[in-house]
């Protein structure tokens, strides 16, 4: 049986942030920022190209454990996802702190200081992050 990729998305009202794994879902790497109004079409045309069995979309959680307020603008696009892809399973999972991470992330790897201010890739390097825990967290509980 040949599994699918896992695809990440880091959501925010103005840009997405994708990630993706590869197929045997060991490394996650950062796949690309779209405008959030253009990400379903970009869905549509990976997952023409790609297998992907479940998409990952970052749960903003405050530190209370509750959802935060973005979470107005990411619930309707889980279910516009579920409608509009049925056949892949579609995941929350808890991206508190990966914006700071991917800022700390950045900065340890050396990354210039005009490239840590693209917002895009704090999107990538967040959506990636989410990937990456969500990968572990599976493997972990035995998925």
């Amino acid at each position: 049986m040949v599994l699918g990729r896992i695809l990440a998305i880091d959501y925010g009202s103005k840009r997405v942030g994708l990630a993706v794994s590869d197929p045997l879902r060991i490394i996650a790497s950062s796949l690309e920022a779209v405008h959030s109004k253009d990400v379903i079409d970009f869905l549509k045309v990976y997952l023409n190209k790609e297998k992907v069995d479940i998409i990952v979309v970052g749960e903003p959680k405050t530190l209370m454990n509750v959802k935060s307020d973005s979470a107005r603008f990411i619930d309707p696009f889980v279910v516009h996802l579920q409608r509009t892809f049925p056949n892949v399973k579609i995941e929350r999972y808890d991206e508190r702190f990966t914006s700071s991470i991917a800022q700390q992330t950045m900065l340890l790897g050396g990354m210039k200081k005009k490239d840590r201010k693209i917002k895009q890739n704090v999107d990538k390097i967040s959506a990636t992050i989410i990937l990456q825990d969500y990968m572990e967290f599976i493997k972990y509980k035995g998925g």
